[in-house]
């Protein structure tokens, strides 16, 4: 994934500060927080004149100038004050006194003792191991989910250990494009601009941005990746103490709900942290009371956290699939290939009768095998299509296999038979096994 997992902007660092008519400067009271959206067409520079603060469970160093790219919403944080200097401008951006960071810091308190109790038991010669924390962050829409759940993976890196972050929200995106589930170790507190690093990650491609387009494939999906971390954990005691923390889609009702308990039960989560919904804590706390092994937490939601309407999230989505190819602010240079239709084999997952009705009883229909790999005739329908380049050797395999990275189709001359396509970086691709979904972008 290194080689096409695309990259972010560093933090800039050592730029002369601005002219002190341009600087904007917040003072923040103990436990309060700066909550920032930063403009749609200009970056904003920020650093931490005095005191200490973090952004979602990052300390900012001091002094020292960032750049936030445009639109980036997010907040400071300060636990006992800290003075803010801000160059440039902003949608909004306000002080607030009141936010859930008590209780979220207490979570993470509770997590650090379950991670040392597994340390030691795997270092001594106890007859029981115990796993380190297995925690799934669920709740609606826009409850924060994402952002609790980076503040407890950096939260814990700062205290030394490598938690496993675990992306199953296909419809945004936090580790790689939307589209996919991918899990990743993180090692340091996560960069406030840069995001979520991309070196190691393990990536599957769903190709949807909502489950209800194949639930069975994202089902198979979530499992796979499942297995693979339990495999990984296993021979790592490291990483089994360290344990991971799984952020979820919003989808929280009927088969979205399933589909949490099918998470908690495949990946043995033993924390659930409920955000902003009592509806959901309830049916949760019920339906796991048998399972004494796992903790059901309400946790409330930031008052920072906004709902987004359809089109904004729509609009977010693109923007990460431009952050993947271009960089988040444009930093990158991607590079445009073009390849012979026969150079590449393109197949998408789901669809066609799982079995003729002459092989079937008497008056069954035959159903869509939700799982059945097809190949794809190279045409125009590609166009504007992000495609997965996939692993597997062969197409039986393509279910059960990750991607290597993306790539986005600029063009198809069907009378040259060619394809044009962008990547984020030169050379040739991993495989010439793609895989196709819904996932369309239009370049802008």
């Amino acid at each position: 994934m290194a080689a096409y997992g695309g990259a972010a902007m560093s933090m800039s660092s050592g730029a002369p500060p601005p002219p002190p008519s341009a600087v904007k400067q917040v003072k923040l009271e103990r436990e309060s927080e700066l909550r920032i959206e930063v403009a749609n067409d200009t970056s904003l520079r920020l650093r931490l004149l005095n005191g200490t603060a973090e952004i979602f469970g990052t300390e900012l160093p001091p002094e020292q100038w960032l750049t936030f790219p445009p639109r980036l919403k997010f907040a400071v944080f300060t636990w006992y004050g800290a003075t803010i200097e801000m160059d440039g401008p902003t949608e909004t951006d306000y002080t607030a006194d009141e936010t859930p960071m008590v209780s979220y810091v207490n979570v993470h308190a509770v997590l650090e003792g379950r991670r040392n109790r597994a340390k030691a038991s795997s270092n001594s010669n106890a007859s029981e191991s115990f796993q380190g924390p297995r925690v799934i962050v669920v709740g609606p829409t826009d409850s924060g989910k994402s952002t609790l759940a980076r503040m407890l993976v950096s939260w814990a890196a700062k205290q030394g250990w490598k938690p496993t972050f675990v992306d199953l929200d296909i419809g945004q995106g936090s580790i790689t494009i939307p589209g996919s589930i991918a899990a990743t170790p993180i090692e340091l507190p996560i960069d406030p601009v840069e995001g979520i690093p991309l070196e190691m990650p393990l990536v599957y491609f769903y190709g949807h941005t909502t489950p209800s387009q194949n639930v069975e494939l994202y089902k198979a999906l979530v499992k796979e990746l499942a297995q693979i971390l339990e495999r990984q954990f296993t021979g790592n005691a490291e990483s089994r103490a360290a344990g991971m923390v799984i952020n979820t889609m919003g989808w929280i009702e009927g088969v979205g709900y399933e589909l949490i308990l099918q998470a908690i039960e495949t990946f043995s989560a033993d924390v659930v942290l409920v955000l902003g919904q009592e509806k959901l804590f309830s049916m949760l706390r019920d339906m796991l009371r048998s399972k004494p092994n796992v903790d059901v937490v309400k946790l409330q939601k930031s008052g920072g956290v906004v709902s987004r309407s359809s089109k904004v999230r729509q609009r977010t989505r693109s923007y990460r699939i431009r952050e993947y190819f271009y960089g988040i602010s444009n930093d990158l240079s991607p590079h445009s290939n073009s390849a012979n239709f026969s150079d590449l084999s393109v197949y998408r997952i789901g669809g066609g009768p799982q079995a003729p009705r002459s092989a079937l009883p008497i008056g069954a229909d035959p159903v869509a095998n939700p799982l059945r790999v097809t190949a794809v005739n190279i045409d125009r329908d590609l166009l504007h299509v992000v495609l997965a380049i996939s692993y597997a050797q062969e197409s039986d395999e393509i279910v059960s296999s990750n991607v290597a990275g993306f790539i986005y189709v600029t063009d198809v001359d069907i009378q040259r038979r060619k394809i044009t396509y962008l990547t984020p970086t030169a050379g040739e691709l991993p495989s010439k096994n793609l895989l196709m979904g819904t996932l369309t972008w239009l370049e802008t």
